[in-house]
């Protein structure tokens, strides 16, 4: 899996102020690219290396799926 930075804009929500003024976030996450389609691509940031002896079940994963006309910015990064 290649490693990536990617830079994108994220929706916002708000509740209770003036809208006037708000717009997507720009945001950035470094992970390990592990799909990418048309549409998508499927960043894992967060991942075990090995299972905890407390845990009863498989490792899990933690990541982010992007729309990629949400994309700003994607780079491999050398590791």
């Amino acid at each position: 899996m290649d490693l990536v930075l990617v830079r994108y804009h994220d929706h916002v929500l708000f509740r209770n102020v003036n809208p006037d003024g708000l717009k997507p976030a720009l945001r950035e996450t470094v992970g390990w690219l592990v799909k990418e389609d048309p549409d998508a691509v499927l960043i894992l940031w967060d991942r075990s290396v090995e299972r905890l002896p407390h845990e009863r079940s498989e490792a899990v994963t933690s990541g982010l799926v992007i729309l990629r006309a949400d994309i700003v910015e994607m780079r491999r990064l050398k590791y």
